[in-house]
Formats: structure tokens, C-alpha cells, sequence
């Protein structure tokens, strides 16, 4: 790395830089990050690459509340939400014997406060300001499928490189129905990429896909809420208009499995 300038990865915003053959982030918690290192080192990555922690000389993981992980090759393609959710099933895969880390019932970011919400660890009735909030969680109902160890934020971070199988990033830990972290993506792809129905052919083959979307609408839009409660009054006040279609499809999705 030496002599390297780093330079911005994420439009200049100051999150994440690039410095030789390395990506400097501000660090998570130390748990995490060992667990990070540990973790992906036994992973088989078999039909995906996964962006591996860095040690700094002495063995650090952190510097200065900086992290690093290797550069891998590859950009985010728009509209590529299958091959996003593809990916992500083969890591999942990958994943389905990693037992539970212990640092999740310690997190008290947005990110993880939203997912409880959705998951009914947190009441959303300690959220009344949320718009869409109550008509989501009013049509949801009990999942089947098992949690196991997911990434819960593959959208923006499945790298493609027509040379080498897609690249994962920034891996985001929770303890989630694999189902649910496909309908992450496809949550996002409708609210803030442009997506419509069709995006359901990618998901076809999930089992209770409409409770998955309900639930992964209501993290989004929980954390949005929360990172935007700082902001000027009626910044947002017609910004959650674009929600609308998603939680109507999701609701009737929901409605229209076997046993709703």
C-alpha cells in the first residue's frame, strides 16, 4: 500500500476509499470484525467471491478506527436484481452450518433496530410515526422457513466482472429466513430502483415470498425513518409516496398465499 493515494468509492462521500490493492472503511465493532475474519475464511466460495478483512502489519484489524478488506474486481450493474439474488443464494448456501454470532443481540444501529421491528423483537408500535408501518404489520403472519446466517444488504454490494463469478462486499450479519434476504433486494429495486412486478419472476420459486417482502419493507423503511428523524421538518413529507406500490404488492402477495 505504500505510496497509494487513496481515493473515494462511494461517490465521494468519505465511507469507503481505495488504497492499492486495499478498501478502507471506518471500522465496525472488534467482535464483529474477528468474527468477520474468521468466518469468511472457511467459507467455500463456490460460484461467488467474497472481499476478505485485511490485517495490518502488527495483526491489527483496526487503525485509527479505520478497517480494511481486499479490493475485489467488479462494479454494481443496475437492474441485475436475479443475478443479485442469485449470488446471494449461493452464499447463503455456503453459509447454512455458521452457527449464530453473539454480537447480534448487541447491535443497536438503525439497521438493527429495524430488522427487529420487523421481525416483532421490537413492537412497531414504538415507531407511530412511520408511514406504511401499520398497514404492513397488520398482514403479517407466522414464516416457516429456518434463520441461518444471511447477508441482509446484498443490493449495492454483488459486484459483476464478466471474467469471475459476481463479488460480495460489505457483508451485513443477521439471523434471518434466507428468503428474506432476496426480498431485501427486491424491496429495494421497487422503492428506490425503478423495478416492477416482473422483479417476481426472480422469486418465483420462494415459499411465502409476500410475508419476506412485508417484512423486508418494513426494515427499509423503519431505518429510513430513523436515519431521517434528525432532518428538517417536511424534508420527507412526500418522499414515503414512492413506498406506496411496494407495500400494495407485498400486502397483496401476502394475502394471496395458501393460508393467509
Amino acid at each position: 500500500m505504500a505510496g497509494s493515494v487513496p481515493v473515494p468509492l462511494d461517490g465521494g462521500q468519505g465511507t469507503s476509499w481505495r488504497a492499492g490493492d486495499l478498501v478502507l472503511k471506518p471500522a465496525e465493532d472488534p467482535d464483529e470484525l474477528a468474527w468477520l475474519v474468521r468466518t469468511i475464511s472457511q467459507v467455500s466460495q463456490d460460484g461467488f467471491r467474497l472481499a476478505r478483512p485485511a490485517r495490518a502489519a502488527d495483526g491489527s484489524l483496526c487503525i485509527d478506527g479505520w478497517s480494511a478488506a481486499e479490493f475485489v474486481s467488479g462494479c454494481h450493474h443496475p437492474r441485475r436484481w436475479p443475478d443479485i439474488i442469485a449470488a446471494g443464494d449461493r452464499l447463503h448456501h455456503a453459509l447454512r452450518d455458521v452457527r449464530r454470532p453473539a454480537f447480534l443481540d448487541h447491535r443497536s444501529d438503525p439497521w438493527a433496530t429495524a430488522d427487529r421491528v420487523a421481525w416483532n423483537e421490537i413492537p412497531a408500535t414504538e415507531f407511530p410515526g412511520v408511514p406504511h408501518l401499520p398497514h404492513l404489520t397488520s398482514a403479517l403472519r407466522p414464516v416457516t422457513a429456518p434463520s441461518q446466517l444471511i447477508h441482509g444488504d446484498l443490493t449495492g454490494n454483488v459486484l459483476f466482472d464478466e471474467q469471475l463469478p459476481p463479488a460480495i462486499i460489505d457483508f451485513s450479519a443477521y439471523w434471518r429466513p434466507v428468503p428474506y434476504a432476496a426480498a431485501v433486494v427486491v424491496a429495494d429495486a421497487l422503492v428506490w430502483e425503478g423495478a416492477d412486478r416482473q422483479i417476481l419472476d426472480a422469486v418465483r420459486h420462494v415459499d411465502e415470498f409476500g410475508q419476506h417482502l412485508l417484512r423486508a419493507l418494513v426494515f427499509r423503511i423503519v431505518s429510513d425513518w430513523i436515519l431521517a428523524r434528525d432532518d428538517p421538518p417536511g424534508t420527507h413529507s412526500t418522499g414515503y409516496a414512492k413506498w406506496t406500490h411496494a407495500v400494495d404488492l407485498a400486502r397483496q402477495l401476502a394475502a394471496a398465499a395458501p393460508g393467509s
